[in-house]
Protein backbone atom coordinates (compact mmCIF):
# COMPACT_ATOMS: atom_id res chain seq x y z
CA UNK A 1 0.00 0.00 0.00
CA UNK A 2 2.72 2.23 0.70
CA UNK A 3 4.47 1.81 -2.24
CA UNK A 4 1.10 2.07 -4.23
CA UNK A 5 1.01 5.54 -2.75
CA UNK A 6 4.18 6.42 -3.35
CA UNK A 7 3.83 5.92 -7.12
CA UNK A 8 0.20 7.88 -6.98
CA UNK A 9 1.98 11.18 -5.10
CA UNK A 10 4.98 11.06 -7.47
CA UNK A 11 2.40 10.90 -10.60
CA UNK A 12 0.87 13.92 -9.03
CA UNK A 13 3.85 15.73 -8.90
CA UNK A 14 5.30 14.81 -12.26
CA UNK A 15 1.91 16.39 -13.85
CA UNK A 16 1.49 19.19 -11.58
CA UNK A 17 5.52 19.96 -12.05
CA UNK A 18 4.57 19.43 -15.88
CA UNK A 19 2.21 22.15 -15.84
CA UNK A 20 3.75 24.80 -14.49
CA UNK A 21 6.48 23.80 -16.41
CA UNK A 22 3.68 24.74 -19.54
CA UNK A 23 2.91 27.66 -17.46
CA UNK A 24 6.30 29.22 -17.00
CA UNK A 25 7.15 28.63 -20.92
CA UNK A 26 3.05 30.16 -21.82
CA UNK A 27 4.67 33.13 -19.58
CA UNK A 28 8.08 32.87 -20.69
CA UNK A 29 6.58 33.21 -24.21
CA UNK A 30 5.00 36.38 -23.89
CA UNK A 31 8.02 37.97 -22.54
CA UNK A 32 10.18 36.41 -25.03
CA UNK A 33 12.06 38.21 -28.04
CA UNK A 34 9.49 39.70 -30.70
CA UNK A 35 10.18 38.34 -34.64
CA UNK A 36 8.54 41.25 -35.38
CA UNK A 37 10.79 43.64 -34.30
CA UNK A 38 13.94 41.68 -35.38
CA UNK A 39 15.76 42.32 -32.03
CA UNK A 40 15.07 40.95 -28.51
CA UNK A 41 13.55 43.22 -26.43
CA UNK A 42 15.41 45.60 -23.81
CA UNK A 43 14.82 45.70 -20.53
CA UNK A 44 12.42 48.24 -20.62
CA UNK A 45 10.42 46.10 -22.86
CA UNK A 46 9.96 43.20 -20.51
CA UNK A 47 9.49 45.76 -17.87
CA UNK A 48 6.63 47.83 -19.60
CA UNK A 49 5.05 44.02 -20.44
CA UNK A 50 5.29 43.31 -16.83
CA UNK A 51 3.74 45.80 -15.89
CA UNK A 52 0.70 45.31 -18.24
CA UNK A 53 0.26 41.77 -16.61
CA UNK A 54 0.41 43.07 -13.18
CA UNK A 55 -2.55 45.80 -14.15
CA UNK A 56 -4.64 43.01 -16.11
CA UNK A 57 -3.88 40.50 -12.80
CA UNK A 58 -5.90 43.23 -10.57
CA UNK A 59 -8.81 44.57 -12.77
CA UNK A 60 -11.46 42.72 -12.87
CA UNK A 61 -15.18 42.85 -11.83
CA UNK A 62 -14.41 43.48 -8.59
CA UNK A 63 -13.46 47.21 -9.94
CA UNK A 64 -16.97 47.59 -11.24
CA UNK A 65 -18.87 47.40 -7.56
CA UNK A 66 -16.65 49.75 -6.47
CA UNK A 67 -18.67 52.80 -6.29
CA UNK A 68 -21.18 50.44 -4.22
CA UNK A 69 -18.60 49.80 -1.96
CA UNK A 70 -17.93 53.66 -1.17
CA UNK A 71 -21.69 53.90 -0.72
CA UNK A 72 -21.29 51.41 1.73
CA UNK A 73 -18.54 53.16 3.83
CA UNK A 74 -18.84 56.93 3.01
CA UNK A 75 -17.81 59.52 0.89
CA UNK A 76 -14.78 60.22 3.29
CA UNK A 77 -14.18 57.34 5.01
CA UNK A 78 -14.09 55.04 1.78
CA UNK A 79 -11.64 56.06 -0.59
CA UNK A 80 -9.37 56.46 2.88
CA UNK A 81 -9.78 52.98 3.76
CA UNK A 82 -9.61 51.79 0.06
CA UNK A 83 -6.25 53.15 0.24
CA UNK A 84 -5.42 51.85 3.44
CA UNK A 85 -6.14 48.38 2.10
CA UNK A 86 -4.40 49.39 -0.72
CA UNK A 87 -1.17 49.57 0.93
CA UNK A 88 -1.40 46.72 2.98
CA UNK A 89 -2.49 44.91 0.18
CA UNK A 90 1.43 46.15 -1.79
CA UNK A 91 2.94 45.43 1.71
CA UNK A 92 1.84 41.70 1.76
CA UNK A 93 2.88 41.60 -1.54
CA UNK A 94 6.18 42.26 -1.04
CA UNK A 95 6.34 40.09 1.97
CA UNK A 96 5.37 37.11 -0.33
CA UNK A 97 8.50 38.07 -2.34
CA UNK A 98 10.72 38.50 0.23
CA UNK A 99 9.64 34.97 2.23
CA UNK A 100 9.97 33.50 -1.62
CA UNK A 101 13.92 34.46 -1.58
CA UNK A 102 14.60 33.15 1.39
CA UNK A 103 12.38 30.20 1.26
CA UNK A 104 13.00 28.71 -2.53
CA UNK A 105 16.29 28.38 -3.09
CA UNK A 106 15.62 28.16 -7.36
CA UNK A 107 18.77 26.76 -7.77
CA UNK A 108 18.19 23.72 -5.48
CA UNK A 109 14.72 23.03 -6.61
CA UNK A 110 15.47 23.22 -10.08
CA UNK A 111 12.16 24.61 -10.72
CA UNK A 112 11.48 28.40 -12.55
CA UNK A 113 8.69 28.50 -11.39
CA UNK A 114 6.66 28.58 -7.66
CA UNK A 115 3.48 29.59 -7.35
CA UNK A 116 1.39 30.55 -3.90
CA UNK A 117 0.82 27.01 -2.48
CA UNK A 118 4.81 26.15 -2.94
CA UNK A 119 6.46 29.22 -1.66
CA UNK A 120 4.20 28.44 1.59
CA UNK A 121 5.00 24.98 2.19
CA UNK A 122 8.91 25.72 1.56
CA UNK A 123 8.53 28.29 4.03
CA UNK A 124 7.48 26.01 6.45
CA UNK A 125 10.28 23.32 5.65
CA UNK A 126 12.67 25.58 6.87
CA UNK A 127 10.88 27.22 10.06
CA UNK A 128 12.41 26.09 13.35
CA UNK A 129 9.43 24.68 14.72
CA UNK A 130 9.56 20.99 14.06
CA UNK A 131 5.33 20.17 13.93
CA UNK A 132 5.26 22.37 11.44
CA UNK A 133 7.96 21.28 9.15
CA UNK A 134 6.59 18.13 9.45
CA UNK A 135 2.69 19.55 8.51
CA UNK A 136 4.16 21.87 5.55
CA UNK A 137 2.30 20.05 3.27
CA UNK A 138 -1.08 21.57 4.81
CA UNK A 139 0.27 24.87 4.58
CA UNK A 140 0.20 24.26 0.33
CA UNK A 141 -2.83 22.39 1.04
CA UNK A 142 -4.96 25.65 2.87
CA UNK A 143 -3.65 27.76 0.09
CA UNK A 144 -4.56 25.84 -2.87
CA UNK A 145 -7.85 25.72 -0.96
CA UNK A 146 -8.07 29.10 -0.28
CA UNK A 147 -6.78 29.79 -4.60
CA UNK A 148 -9.89 27.14 -5.16
CA UNK A 149 -12.53 28.98 -3.43
CA UNK A 150 -11.79 32.42 -4.53
CA UNK A 151 -11.21 31.25 -8.44
CA UNK A 152 -14.33 30.01 -8.32
CA UNK A 153 -15.92 32.22 -6.32
CA UNK A 154 -14.64 35.26 -9.35
CA UNK A 155 -16.52 32.53 -11.65
CA UNK A 156 -19.57 32.93 -10.09
CA UNK A 157 -19.59 36.35 -9.57
CA UNK A 158 -18.91 36.78 -13.43
CA UNK A 159 -22.06 34.58 -13.93
CA UNK A 160 -24.34 36.83 -12.02
CA UNK A 161 -22.34 39.58 -13.55
CA UNK A 162 -22.86 38.67 -17.54
CA UNK A 163 -26.76 37.67 -16.56
CA UNK A 164 -27.29 40.85 -15.00
CA UNK A 165 -26.04 42.93 -18.14
CA UNK A 166 -28.00 40.63 -20.57
CA UNK A 167 -30.90 41.13 -18.24
CA UNK A 168 -30.79 44.70 -18.62
CA UNK A 169 -30.34 44.93 -21.87
CA UNK A 170 -32.89 42.80 -23.02
CA UNK A 171 -35.68 44.45 -20.82
CA UNK A 172 -35.26 47.77 -21.86
CA UNK A 173 -38.53 49.14 -23.36
CA UNK A 174 -37.20 51.25 -25.61
CA UNK A 175 -33.67 51.63 -26.52
CA UNK A 176 -33.00 55.38 -27.39
CA UNK A 177 -30.66 57.15 -29.07
CA UNK A 178 -30.33 59.78 -26.57
CA UNK A 179 -28.71 58.97 -23.50
CA UNK A 180 -30.64 59.68 -20.49
CA UNK A 181 -30.82 58.90 -16.77
CA UNK A 182 -31.74 55.44 -16.45
CA UNK A 183 -34.64 56.45 -13.42
CA UNK A 184 -36.31 58.44 -16.83
CA UNK A 185 -36.85 54.87 -18.22
CA UNK A 186 -39.68 52.13 -18.56
CA UNK A 187 -38.47 49.21 -17.86
CA UNK A 188 -40.44 45.65 -18.31
CA UNK A 189 -39.14 42.40 -16.78
CA UNK A 190 -38.50 40.05 -19.87
CA UNK A 191 -36.83 36.68 -18.16
CA UNK A 192 -35.77 36.18 -14.57
CA UNK A 193 -31.60 36.52 -14.54
CA UNK A 194 -31.57 32.40 -13.74
CA UNK A 195 -32.76 31.89 -16.99
CA UNK A 196 -29.44 34.07 -18.82
CA UNK A 197 -27.16 32.19 -16.61
CA UNK A 198 -28.43 29.62 -17.53
CA UNK A 199 -28.04 29.90 -21.45
CA UNK A 200 -24.86 31.09 -20.62
CA UNK A 201 -23.90 27.61 -18.99
CA UNK A 202 -23.19 25.49 -21.85
CA UNK A 203 -21.44 28.40 -23.94
CA UNK A 204 -19.11 28.23 -21.08
CA UNK A 205 -18.51 24.98 -20.16
CA UNK A 206 -17.10 24.89 -24.46
CA UNK A 207 -15.04 27.78 -23.61
CA UNK A 208 -12.96 25.39 -20.85
CA UNK A 209 -12.95 22.80 -23.03
CA UNK A 210 -10.06 24.72 -24.59
CA UNK A 211 -6.80 24.36 -22.92
CA UNK A 212 -4.59 25.65 -25.16
CA UNK A 213 -2.40 27.96 -23.63
CA UNK A 214 -1.90 30.09 -26.94
CA UNK A 215 -5.41 30.05 -27.63
CA UNK A 216 -6.24 31.48 -24.05
CA UNK A 217 -3.99 34.32 -24.69
CA UNK A 218 -5.79 35.02 -27.72
CA UNK A 219 -9.08 35.15 -25.01
CA UNK A 220 -6.95 37.07 -22.80
CA UNK A 221 -6.00 39.83 -25.50
CA UNK A 222 -9.89 40.18 -26.54
CA UNK A 223 -10.87 40.65 -22.75
CA UNK A 224 -8.62 43.39 -22.73
CA UNK A 225 -9.36 45.09 -25.40
CA UNK A 226 -13.42 45.12 -24.88
CA UNK A 227 -12.51 46.09 -21.11
CA UNK A 228 -10.55 49.20 -21.80
CA UNK A 229 -12.65 50.54 -24.51
CA UNK A 230 -15.91 49.73 -21.55
CA UNK A 231 -13.76 51.52 -18.99
CA UNK A 232 -13.07 54.60 -21.29
CA UNK A 233 -16.97 55.21 -21.86
CA UNK A 234 -17.95 54.37 -18.56
CA UNK A 235 -15.48 56.73 -17.07
CA UNK A 236 -16.34 59.59 -19.78
CA UNK A 237 -20.10 59.34 -18.45
CA UNK A 238 -19.73 59.42 -14.61
CA UNK A 239 -17.61 62.48 -14.94
CA UNK A 240 -20.25 64.37 -16.85
CA UNK A 241 -23.14 66.25 -14.43
CA UNK A 242 -21.62 65.04 -11.25
CA UNK A 243 -24.46 66.22 -8.38
CA UNK A 244 -23.78 68.16 -5.40
CA UNK A 245 -22.10 65.45 -2.94
CA UNK A 246 -22.44 67.36 0.04
CA UNK A 247 -25.76 65.76 0.69
CA UNK A 248 -24.00 62.40 0.59
CA UNK A 249 -22.96 61.08 3.95
CA UNK A 250 -19.06 61.13 4.70
CA UNK A 251 -19.45 57.85 7.04
CA UNK A 252 -21.75 54.82 6.98
CA UNK A 253 -23.01 52.54 9.56
CA UNK A 254 -20.20 49.91 10.69
CA UNK A 255 -22.36 47.00 9.22
CA UNK A 256 -22.41 48.17 5.84
CA UNK A 257 -18.53 49.24 6.42
CA UNK A 258 -17.99 45.29 6.70
CA UNK A 259 -19.52 44.74 3.29
CA UNK A 260 -16.88 47.49 1.91
CA UNK A 261 -14.10 45.70 3.45
CA UNK A 262 -15.01 42.40 1.61
CA UNK A 263 -15.72 44.14 -1.93
CA UNK A 264 -12.18 46.28 -1.31
CA UNK A 265 -10.31 43.14 -0.75
CA UNK A 266 -12.17 40.94 -3.93
CA UNK A 267 -10.92 44.08 -5.85
CA UNK A 268 -6.99 43.31 -5.61
CA UNK A 269 -7.28 39.73 -6.80
CA UNK A 270 -3.75 39.85 -8.01
CA UNK A 271 -1.66 38.92 -4.94
CA UNK A 272 -1.16 35.51 -6.01
CA UNK A 273 0.02 36.58 -9.36
CA UNK A 274 2.90 38.45 -7.94
CA UNK A 275 5.33 35.57 -7.86
CA UNK A 276 5.34 34.29 -11.46
CA UNK A 277 5.42 37.78 -12.17
CA UNK A 278 8.99 38.12 -10.50
CA UNK A 279 10.20 34.60 -11.59
CA UNK A 280 9.91 35.35 -15.00
CA UNK A 281 11.63 38.95 -15.38
CA UNK A 282 15.38 39.33 -16.82
CA UNK A 283 16.32 41.35 -13.96
CA UNK A 284 13.86 40.11 -11.25
CA UNK A 285 15.68 42.96 -8.78
CA UNK A 286 13.75 45.81 -10.94
CA UNK A 287 10.19 44.13 -10.20
CA UNK A 288 9.60 46.46 -6.95
CA UNK A 289 9.72 49.50 -9.08
CA UNK A 290 7.24 48.02 -11.83
CA UNK A 291 5.29 46.36 -8.71
CA UNK A 292 5.27 49.56 -6.97
CA UNK A 293 4.10 51.96 -9.72
CA UNK A 294 1.74 49.39 -11.05
CA UNK A 295 -0.20 49.23 -8.05
CA UNK A 296 -0.30 52.69 -7.30
CA UNK A 297 -2.20 52.94 -11.05
CA UNK A 298 -4.21 50.25 -9.72
CA UNK A 299 -5.28 52.22 -6.88
CA UNK A 300 -5.64 55.88 -8.28
CA UNK A 301 -7.53 54.05 -10.91
CA UNK A 302 -9.75 52.10 -7.90
CA UNK A 303 -10.03 55.28 -5.82
CA UNK A 304 -11.53 57.66 -8.69
CA UNK A 305 -14.02 54.68 -9.86
CA UNK A 306 -15.17 54.03 -6.91
CA UNK A 307 -15.68 58.03 -5.73
CA UNK A 308 -16.79 59.48 -8.72
CA UNK A 309 -19.07 56.70 -9.54
CA UNK A 310 -21.04 56.86 -5.82
CA UNK A 311 -21.35 60.70 -6.20
CA UNK A 312 -22.52 59.91 -9.89
CA UNK A 313 -25.43 57.78 -9.18
CA UNK A 314 -25.54 58.97 -5.06
CA UNK A 315 -28.20 56.49 -3.27
CA UNK A 316 -29.24 54.73 -6.94
CA UNK A 317 -25.71 53.00 -7.02
CA UNK A 318 -26.19 49.55 -7.74
CA UNK A 319 -24.03 46.76 -7.31
CA UNK A 320 -21.88 46.84 -10.37
CA UNK A 321 -21.46 50.80 -12.17
CA UNK A 322 -22.34 49.13 -15.69
CA UNK A 323 -26.14 48.74 -14.02
CA UNK A 324 -26.63 52.62 -13.72
CA UNK A 325 -25.69 53.37 -17.63
CA UNK A 326 -28.20 54.77 -19.40
CA UNK A 327 -30.52 52.93 -21.79
CA UNK A 328 -29.24 54.68 -25.09
CA UNK A 329 -26.98 52.32 -27.44
CA UNK A 330 -23.90 53.65 -26.41
CA UNK A 331 -24.28 52.45 -23.13
CA UNK A 332 -26.11 49.47 -23.58
CA UNK A 333 -22.78 48.42 -25.96
CA UNK A 334 -20.66 48.96 -23.08
CA UNK A 335 -22.43 46.42 -21.09
CA UNK A 336 -21.90 44.11 -23.89
CA UNK A 337 -18.47 44.83 -24.61
CA UNK A 338 -17.77 44.36 -20.78
CA UNK A 339 -19.84 41.02 -20.06
CA UNK A 340 -17.76 40.19 -23.69
CA UNK A 341 -14.44 40.48 -21.59
CA UNK A 342 -15.52 38.67 -18.78
CA UNK A 343 -17.32 35.82 -20.94
CA UNK A 344 -13.40 35.61 -21.91
CA UNK A 345 -11.73 36.30 -18.47
CA UNK A 346 -13.92 33.10 -17.39
CA UNK A 347 -11.89 30.38 -18.84
CA UNK A 348 -8.49 32.54 -17.37
CA UNK A 349 -9.77 32.50 -13.92
CA UNK A 350 -11.35 28.84 -14.87
CA UNK A 351 -7.35 27.77 -15.31
CA UNK A 352 -6.11 28.24 -11.85
CA UNK A 353 -9.05 26.08 -9.62
CA UNK A 354 -8.74 23.60 -12.59
CA UNK A 355 -5.16 22.88 -12.83
CA UNK A 356 -5.04 22.28 -9.04
CA UNK A 357 -8.08 19.96 -9.26
CA UNK A 358 -7.89 17.63 -11.85
CA UNK A 359 -4.25 16.80 -11.84
CA UNK A 360 -4.99 15.08 -8.63
CA UNK A 361 -8.53 13.68 -10.05
CA UNK A 362 -6.58 12.17 -13.09
CA UNK A 363 -3.75 10.14 -11.17
CA UNK A 364 -6.36 8.53 -9.77
CA UNK A 365 -7.45 6.60 -12.72
CA UNK A 366 -6.13 5.08 -15.75
CA UNK A 367 -4.34 6.94 -18.70
CA UNK A 368 -7.28 5.05 -20.91
CA UNK A 369 -10.08 7.58 -18.98
CA UNK A 370 -7.91 10.84 -18.23
CA UNK A 371 -9.26 12.64 -20.68
CA UNK A 372 -12.78 11.78 -20.13
CA UNK A 373 -12.64 12.77 -16.80
CA UNK A 374 -10.38 15.73 -17.71
CA UNK A 375 -13.45 17.05 -18.94
CA UNK A 376 -15.85 15.76 -16.74
CA UNK A 377 -14.46 17.68 -13.71
CA UNK A 378 -14.27 20.55 -15.88
CA UNK A 379 -17.61 20.33 -16.65
CA UNK A 380 -18.94 19.93 -12.94
CA UNK A 381 -16.85 22.49 -11.46
CA UNK A 382 -18.53 25.50 -14.37
CA UNK A 383 -21.73 23.66 -13.19
CA UNK A 384 -21.15 24.49 -9.80
CA UNK A 385 -20.20 28.22 -10.25
CA UNK A 386 -23.69 28.56 -12.27
CA UNK A 387 -25.66 26.57 -9.40
CA UNK A 388 -24.05 29.15 -6.86
CA UNK A 389 -24.91 32.28 -8.85
CA UNK A 390 -28.66 30.61 -9.28
CA UNK A 391 -29.18 30.25 -5.53
CA UNK A 392 -27.60 33.40 -4.15
CA UNK A 393 -27.88 35.88 -7.20
CA UNK A 394 -27.29 39.09 -5.35
CA UNK A 395 -24.12 40.13 -6.71
CA UNK A 396 -22.85 42.41 -4.31
CA UNK A 397 -22.94 40.43 -1.34
CA UNK A 398 -21.34 37.66 -3.36
CA UNK A 399 -18.48 39.92 -3.96
CA UNK A 400 -18.49 40.79 -0.58
CA UNK A 401 -18.51 37.07 0.60
CA UNK A 402 -15.84 36.13 -1.18
CA UNK A 403 -13.43 39.13 -0.37
CA UNK A 404 -14.02 38.45 3.21
CA UNK A 405 -13.93 34.60 2.78
CA UNK A 406 -11.00 33.99 1.50
CA UNK A 407 -9.57 37.25 -0.75
CA UNK A 408 -9.00 38.63 3.23
CA UNK A 409 -6.92 35.35 4.07
CA UNK A 410 -4.94 35.17 0.91
CA UNK A 411 -3.77 38.82 0.87
CA UNK A 412 -3.90 39.82 4.60
CA UNK A 413 -3.70 37.22 6.52
CA UNK A 414 -1.41 34.86 5.71
CA UNK A 415 1.66 36.80 4.35
CA UNK A 416 2.58 38.25 7.42
CA UNK A 417 1.98 35.10 9.64
CA UNK A 418 4.25 33.77 6.34
CA UNK A 419 7.16 36.23 7.47
CA UNK A 420 7.00 35.35 11.55
CA UNK A 421 7.65 32.09 10.68
CA UNK A 422 10.35 32.66 7.41
CA UNK A 423 12.35 35.15 9.41
CA UNK A 424 11.95 34.56 13.19
CA UNK A 425 15.11 32.72 13.02
CA UNK A 426 16.94 35.62 11.83
CA UNK A 427 16.36 38.03 14.60
CA UNK A 428 13.34 40.06 13.41
CA UNK A 429 12.85 43.41 15.21
CA UNK A 430 9.95 44.20 17.91
CA UNK A 431 7.91 46.94 15.70
CA UNK A 432 8.25 44.21 12.55
CA UNK A 433 6.74 40.99 14.81
CA UNK A 434 4.02 44.04 16.32
CA UNK A 435 3.45 44.73 12.58
CA UNK A 436 2.84 41.89 10.83
CA UNK A 437 0.80 40.07 14.11
CA UNK A 438 -1.40 43.40 13.48
CA UNK A 439 -1.98 43.00 10.03
CA UNK A 440 -3.27 39.11 10.25
CA UNK A 441 -5.19 40.50 13.17
CA UNK A 442 -7.57 43.18 10.86
CA UNK A 443 -7.37 40.67 8.24
CA UNK A 444 -8.91 37.99 10.41
CA UNK A 445 -11.60 40.51 12.09
CA UNK A 446 -12.58 41.86 8.27
CA UNK A 447 -12.61 38.06 7.04
CA UNK A 448 -15.01 37.09 10.45
CA UNK A 449 -17.05 40.12 10.44
CA UNK A 450 -17.44 40.32 7.03
CA UNK A 451 -18.38 36.99 6.58
CA UNK A 452 -20.77 37.02 9.32
CA UNK A 453 -22.04 40.23 8.19
CA UNK A 454 -22.68 39.13 4.36
CA UNK A 455 -24.29 35.89 5.19
CA UNK A 456 -26.33 37.82 7.78
CA UNK A 457 -27.80 39.76 4.80
CA UNK A 458 -28.45 36.69 2.47
CA UNK A 459 -30.37 35.58 4.99
CA UNK A 460 -33.06 38.51 4.29
CA UNK A 461 -35.65 39.41 2.05
CA UNK A 462 -35.24 41.09 -0.68
CA UNK A 463 -37.13 44.10 0.49
CA UNK A 464 -34.09 44.53 3.40
CA UNK A 465 -31.24 45.27 0.75
CA UNK A 466 -33.13 46.79 -2.13
CA UNK A 467 -30.92 49.54 -2.42
CA UNK A 468 -27.58 47.65 -2.42
CA UNK A 469 -28.80 44.78 -5.01
CA UNK A 470 -29.12 44.46 -8.78
CA UNK A 471 -32.33 44.14 -8.70
CA UNK A 472 -33.08 47.96 -7.93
Amino acid sequence: PNKHASQKHSATNGIQNKDQNQKSKCFQSQLSPCPALGRCPTNEDLMLQTLIHLLKCNIGTGLLGLPLAIKNAGLLVGPISLLAIGILTVHCMVILLNCLLLACPFPRLQKTFVDYGEAMMYSLETCPNAWLRTHSMWGRYTVSFLLIITQLGFCSVYFMFMADNLQQVRKAHVTSNTCQPRKSLVLIPILDIRFYMLIILPFLVLLVFIQNLKVLSIFSTLANITTLGSMALIFEYIVQGIPDPSKLPLMASWKTFLLFFGTAIFTFEGVGMVLSLKNQMKQPQRFSFVLYLGMSLVIVLYICLGTLGYMKFGPNTQASITLNLPNCWLYQSVKLMYSVGIFFTYTLQFHVPAEIIIPVVISQVSENWALSVDLSVRTVLVCLTCISAILIPRLDLVISLVGSVSSSALALIIPPILELITFYPEDMSCVTIAKDIMISILGLLGCVFGTYQALYELTQPISYFIANSTYA
